[in-house]
């Protein structure tokens, strides 16, 4: 059995308990996972203190910070395997997808390398002839990092590398669910050479672990990745020490199909937006959207390719759809479908979970046309399919914004006029147009509403992990004069 533990203050150690790891493709056990408690987090947060304000990181220039950077990032790119093997192994995501994903993890950290000296203050024109003002960027302070374990070392990286880059220090809380590769990419940032307390990886369970390091007094900002009701928690623990927070939630994102669009281009990214890691993603193209002319034959089409999909193993490169992470997770989304089927959904495929070993649900497919189903509102972080019909533009916009959601959404039409008004009337933070789930570190990635706010990706990303410092020199000589008069 292998045996894992958590990375304080440039240390591996174990943590004050410990729990075993599920394999979800066998429901066996397979590792044995550190439990950090609140004497782990308080030791794990005065290290990332120390770090920012007393040891070397605190010293280094802008440059030094981003070659560390460089150095994680071919670091990643060359260990990209054995941490996609170990992240299919924990969670059951496909090899297929985290081999190439995790290989591209490598360019968010070769981004931010070359934004740490490009984060600039700036000059003020002040209205006050005997005065020079300007502004300097600094690192916002300890990040308490709360990372899910779907496509975590993405998610961890849209946080890690912009919070780096910016000079702050952190404090990384893996999902306790498969926390397997961040302690293993832990060893990565040891051997890149960061200096101890700079960045921290623990793991454990909500109460114990995630709400002493939400609420920790030296804690500056939290930055969230998860789901709308542990958000809530993340925000009201805050309140104890006041850190701010970003937080990126879930999603029921519309896939708008107009008549006009390359209808088998738009079959593929909707198997991509729904099916693709299983369905277990923030943007999920969950909710279908099709004009009525052609609904009947792209849902036909939908169908075909849904029961071609290869089911299997995950470290089979040949699989196509893995394991869900946890029989939670598999009990959870039985259930809604059952629910959305007694409120009148119509089954078209799939819909039962996969007797034998292993937390396998079928690629499936609801129409939902003309009922009031809970497929249609709740998210089902897996691979379930929810389809109504449209007639005009108009009624798609309103479908499309009949959520409390907003984080993706994509279009599919020739019509290049209306892809433009449809662009400005989606209410999310991400809109893609004949395409879907493509991710770029250039670019910002985000929601609206119960999908959270703040931005990860880009130089947004970057400034977000610093505060601005104001700063006042008087050029003049002259004796400051009537000092009961604000200058």
């Amino acid at each position: 059995m292998r045996l894992f533990q958590h990375y304080i203050d440039g240390e591996f150690s174990d943590g004050e308990a410990s729990y075993p790891s599920i394999d979800p493709a066998s429901g066996t056990v397979w590792a044995e996972m550190p439990e950090a408690r609140e004497n782990d987090v308080d030791r794990a947060v005065n290290a990332a203190d120390r770090a920012l304000y007393e040891g070397p990181w605190a010293k280094m220039t802008a440059t030094q910070r981003g070659r560390l950077l460089y150095k994680l990032a071919d670091l990643v790119a060359a260990n990209a395997q054995v941490l996609a093997e170990l992240e299919t192994r924990d969670t059951g995501k496909i090899i297929r997808e985290t081999s190439a994903q995790i290989a591209y993890v490598a360019e968010y950290y070769r981004y931010y390398a070359g934004i740490s000296d490009k984060i600039e203050g700036s000059y003020l024109p002040i209205d006050k002839p005997d005065m020079d003002v300007w502004l300097r960027r600094e690192p916002i302070g300890v990040v308490a990092m709360v990372v899910p374990w779907n496509s975590q070392l993405f998610l961890s990286a849209v946080k890690i590398g912009p919070a780096l880059a910016a000079g702050c220090t952190m404090v990384v809380k893996a999902s306790e669910d498969g926390p397997a590769p961040l302690l293993e990419f832990a060893r990565l940032v040891h051997e890149a050479g960061f200096p101890a307390g700079v960045v921290n990886v623990i793991t454990g369970f909500g109460a114990s672990c995630g709400a002493a390091l939400g609420r920790h007094p030296k804690v500056a900002h939290v930055a969230f990745t998860g789901g709308p009701e542990t958000a809530r928690h993340v925000v009201r623990n805050s309140a104890e020490n006041l850190a701010s927070t970003s937080l990126e939630l879930g999603g029921k994102s519309p896939f708008i199909v107009f008549a006009d669009a390359d209808l088998e281009s738009a079959a593929n990214a909707q198997v991509a937006g729904i099916f693709a890691a299983t369905g277990q993603s923030c943007v999920a193209g969950s909710r279908l959207i099709v004009e009525r002319s052609v609904k009947d034959r792209f849902v036909a089409l939908l169908r075909e390719k849904a029961e071609a999909i290869r089911i299997g193993a995950p470290l089979d490169m040949a699989t196509e759809v893995g394991p869900l992470a946890t029989k939670r997770q598999q009990d959870n989304i039985g259930a809604l479908v059952e629910r959305s089927i007694a409120s009148g959904a119509r089954l078209v495929t799939g819909g039962r979970k996969i007797d034998g070993e292993g937390y396998y649900f079928p690629p499936t497919i609801l129409d939902c046309d003309d009922v009031a189903s809970p497929s249609l509102i709740e998210e089902f972080f897996g691979p379930v399919l929810s389809v109504v019909s449209f007639e005009t533009e108009a009624e798609a916009l309103r479908l499309a914004n009949d959520t409390r959601y907003g984080l993706a959404s994509g279009i599919f039409t020739q019509n290049l006029t209306r892809a433009h008004r449809l662009m400005k009337g989606i209410r999310a933070g991400i809109v893609w147009v004949n395409t879907y789930r493509a991710v770029s570190p250039i670019a910002p990635f985000g929601g609206f509403g119960l999908s959270g706010h703040g931005r990860e990706g880009g130089m947004a990303a970057a400034l977000d992990y610093t505060r601005t410092k104001t700063i006042w020199l008087r050029t003049s000589d002259d004796p400051i004069p009537d000092p009961f008069v604000m200058r």
